[in-house]
């Protein structure tokens, strides 16, 4: 009796909401943690926007609760970077930046709700509980998430490329994750700080020279004539800008 109860218990543990939850004041951090436990929910916690970005990498969540203002990285940055590698997770901004363009920065970086602070508790638990269930709803239905453009597609889940010719090819992880960034920031230029801030984090700087051979490189899969780009264009001391034309 008491074995099967320890595996009715490790099943429910393995089974519960996980929430992460990144928050650099600390006093508050412990509050909403305490009220999103009391509601049965399992919270990690983050006082960092890097801490934040690695507890997510390191583990599965269900849903993700950010400040804006964070140490080392900003809640937009965050955002931007669980994005390129997961687009289906939930994501609720909770911060005191509760300006219109604060929200629509926000929204635009891939969340999926905006609250401002001072927030009333009630209406936060509803909120959460929303993104949970819509989250929960589209898990393991989904299409493949592809892209195409120009005779060309890309299969981001599988890291496969077909270009116009019908040939297919493997691409890597971080050639997937860039060309995520690009195609989301469609004909906007993105500068190198934001690619270095999205694809190689804080952790590793590469030169100039490399992002431009990741450009050269996807010039010789995707353009009819490499030499003369419609798609992935290169503006001189600015960024890189990717067009679907």
């Amino acid at each position: 009796m008491l074995i099967f109860l320890i595996v009715i218990f490790v099943h429910i543990r393995a089974m519960s909401t996980r929430i992460l939850l990144v928050e650099d004041e600390e006093n508050l951090l412990k509050t909403i943690r305490l009220n999103l436990e009391m509601e049965g929910y399992d919270v990690i916690g983050a006082e960092t926007g890097k801490h934040g970005l690695d507890q997510f990498r390191a583990g599965r969540f269900d849903l993700v609760i950010l400040d804006v203002m964070l140490p080392e990285m900003d809640g937009f940055a965050v955002c931007r970077c669980i994005r390129l590698e997961n687009r289906e997770v939930p994501i609720l901004f909770l911060t005191a930046k509760g300006s219109g363009d604060d929200k629509v920065q926000g929204l635009k970086t891939g969340a999926d709700d905006y609250m401002t602070k001072p927030f009333h508790l009630e209406e936060f638990l509803l909120r959460v509980q929303i993104l949970i269930r819509r989250g929960q709803r589209t898990e393991g239905g989904k299409e493949m998430d592809t892209f195409s453009f120009g005779g060309n597609m890309i299969h981001f889940s599988t890291y496969e490329i077909t270009d116009r010719n019908g040939e297919m090819y493997t691409l890597s992880k971080r050639e997937v994750m860039l060309l995520k960034l690009l195609i989301d920031r469609k004909n906007e230029v993105v500068s190198r700080e934001q690619i270095l801030e999205g694809v190689w984090g804080y952790d590793v700087y590469p030169s100039t020279r490399t992002i431009d051979n990741y450009i050269l490189a996807f010039r010789k899969y995707f353009e009819k004539n490499p030499r003369e780009p419609r798609h992935f264009h290169s503006v001189r001391g600015v960024g890189y800008k990717f067009t679907d034309i």
